[in-house]
């Protein structure tokens, strides 16, 4: 091709540009402004410096390029498919956003076709990509190795104004995670106009703050570009570049307008568009010429991938083997050990003792939001992950509960096993990236301790009462909470054992006794429910109940007894699971012609569908107070005295 090298490139970008905004025009919606304002940069990245290999999208070594801005969607899958990764063809950027395409509105995690992770909530894709490049460090400290890959990841204003950029920027320069490339597309632009609407940060200082090496170039200018990227990898902090750019670029009507955020080009403006450049007016043609280059991008990595794979490969693997079964087999040998456990014990503090078990499994990496004594997370055995020692197992995220979950997503997709400690309280901080986690499948495991108005004189604002069945409103996701040391055991063996579900554990901060009496291999926790006491006479009721309230139900089938009612206790450990058991189970604990009653410290919703439209519910239906846990429970009525006696008037009225 006789051209220069700036005439070149700019044939490359437009190429990018002319597939974003035929994808964009083929599905009438779509987000084309992005792509158009960030082809020079991307094509700079994938030409020059992105370490990647189409033909294994899944190489361990590879670098992770991540749409933090997820809404730029086309510009990912044009990038993919110019470079040649095999899962796509010109058929699929011309299914855009359709019904199961591989090219859906937001990015959708898929390692074997180049995603490395579900984006579009901004600011997510940034916090995972923190868990990635962490991710990088603590596996390269375990090879013995300088150097795993780079994480580059491109975020838009959105993204640095939503509240996790705070939170996971900042622990990213703590940490100096200087495998972390920032690329941020400074187009001024969101969708409601221009940024000085609502923003008048100095971002560069920002980012210095948070001890990041920062600099703004000019997102148009092939050479800044590329000096730019070699200044941020030779740095030994976290960079983050601002390329400044025109959104839209290239279109007469839209270029550097709200316009461009998200609405497509029409037919006649991609004509002028087209033309200007002289390019073929027909959708989804790229020059053969143009092809070839980016097809041959990859090459500059066959070298590092043939080391990589003599060299490296076999150890990583062994690395992440995730064989759990000494891990269950030890946490069994525990379980027998609390039946004859005879005083009562908090199940956060259970818990923790579970952990102790496990920690020999390198795929572990335990944390907490600066509540590591409270969720009892932390042991004596844990090594702390520092800005010094990366070959570590235990992170101290600080007060960043929102980031602290999508930097555990981050570190599972790649294959770590991470857990972390919140109150439950404060779930509601993290519930976004829980709720990517259950759509990415990632086992990933929250600890919330601090469970129910068991929390007593920290009151109503710890004291969760409708989390729980906020929680459960989540598809995909199993919240445990179980009722003693021994649930808490089961519990753990389940969560090791998932492989596509995350778990939320929701743990006491009080101490409970044991509320199972007869040791049995089988883990009853898997049944998600299941009759933990009985007490029979004529007249039967069922009670279902969770967590610390299974001791008070058992109490209350003990005081029925004496007035000739008898009653089932269920334990209720994880509903999710108790709804996933065969209907003739299911039909055993629900159909019986007996009354239905719930005791749960929060809110009724969740149980609803349990007790039916007739059964009775023991809990809190409003905020809780200040208060002993046990005056707690007096004024919310969760006693055996006022439960039993309320039940006893339904089944013998006057």
């Amino acid at each position: 091709m006789n051209c220069t090298q700036d005439e070149i490139h700019n044939k490359l970008a437009w190429a990018l540009r002319f597939l974003s905004i035929d994808m964009v025009e083929a599905a009438k919606s779509g987000h084309p402004g992005m792509p158009m304002g960030f082809a020079d940069v991307a094509t700079v990245l994938f030409g020059k410096f992105l370490k990647f290999n189409p033909l294994n999208p899944t190489w361990a070594a590879r670098d992770r390029f991540i749409l933090s801005a997820g809404h730029g969607s086309a510009l990912l899958y044009s990038l993919l498919y110019l470079t040649g990764y095999k899962g796509y063809e010109i058929d699929d950027l011309q299914k855009f956003r359709q019904f199961n395409s591989k090219t859906p509105g937001h990015p959708e995690l898929d390692l074997d076709l180049g995603i490395e992770t579900t984006t579009g909530p901004l600011g997510q894709g940034l916090a995972n990509a923190v868990g990635i490049a962490l991710f990088a460090k603590i596996m390269a400290a375990k090879l013995g190795l300088k150097h795993l890959f780079n994480v580059y990841v491109v975020v838009g204003d959105g993204c640095l104004m939503e509240g996790i950029s705070h939170e996971a920027l900042s622990l990213a320069g703590h940490l100096k995670l200087d495998n972390l490339i920032v690329l941020f597309d400074d187009n001024e632009i969101s969708i409601d106009g221009n940024t000085n609407l609502s923003c008048s940060d100095i971002i560069i200082d920002r980012l210095l703050s948070y001890n990041f090496d920062a600099l703004a170039v000019n997102g148009h200018n092939t050479k800044v570009i590329n000096d730019s990227i070699i200044t941020a990898q030779k740095s030994n902090k976290p960079a983050f570049i601002a390329f400044k750019t025109k959104i839209g670029f290239g279109s007469p009507t839209f270029e550097n307008t709200h316009l461009a955020h998200g609405k497509n080009l029409g037919t006649e403006e991609i004509k002028i568009i087209k033309e200007s450049f002289g390019s073929s007016q027909e959708a989804f043609y790229i020059e053969p010429a143009i092809l070839k280059i980016w097809r041959s991008f990859y090459q500059k990595n066959v070298t590092s991938y043939s080391n990589w794979n003599k060299n490296h490969q076999n150890n990583y693997k062994a690395l992440l083997t995730n064989d759990v079964s000494k891990d269950i087999a030890n946490i069994e040998k525990l379980k027998k050990k609390y039946f004859s456990l005879k005083h009562s014990e908090a199940t956060r503090k259970s818990s923790q003792k579970v952990i102790e078990t496990i920690l020999d499994s390198p795929l572990i990496i335990g944390g907490s939001a600066d509540l590591s004594e409270s969720n009892c997370t932390i042991s004596n055995k844990h090594k702390i992950i520092s800005k010094n020692s990366y070959n570590g197992n235990y992170l101290h995220y600080g007060v960043r509960e929102h980031s602290m979950v999508a930097i555990m997503n981050g570190m599972s997709i790649c294959g770590l096993r991470p857990y972390a400690g919140s109150f439950l309280v404060f779930s509601d901080y993290c519930r976004p990236a829980i709720r990517l986690a259950a759509l990415m499948k990632q086992p990933i495991n929250m600890i919330f301790t601090h469970d129910g108005i068991g929390v007593g004189e920290d009151g109503p604002t710890h004291q969760p009462i409708e989390h729980l069945s906020s929680l459960r409103a989540i598809p995909n996701l199993n919240v445990f909470r179980p009722a003693d040391a021994i649930e808490t055991c089961e519990c753990w063996q389940l969560i090791l054992q998932s492989r596509s579900r995350p778990s939320v554990l929701c743990l006491t901060r009080q101490g409970v006794h044991s509320v199972r009496t007869k040791y049995n291999e089988s883990n009853a926790v898997s049944l998600g429910a299941y009759i933990i006491y009985q007490e029979v006479a004529k007249k039967m009721v069922t009670i279902f109940a969770s967590g610390s309230e299974v001791a008070i139900a058992i109490a209350v089938a003990k005081i029925l007894a004496k007035k000739d009612i008898g009653a089932v206790i269920v334990s209720v450990p994880c509903q999710e699971l108790f709804w996933q058991q065969p209907s003739d189970y299911q039909a055993s604990l629900l159909c019986d012609s007996s009354l239905k009653i719930a005791i749960e410290a929060g809110i009724e919703q969740s149980w609803l569908k349990i007790i039916g439209p007739k059964g009775v519910f023991f809990g809190v239906n409003a905020f809780g107070t200040s208060a002993p846990a046990k005056e707690l429970y007096q004024y919310f009525n969760i006693t055996k005295e006022k439960i039993s006696k309320k039940i006893f008037s339904l089944v013998q009225p006057t």
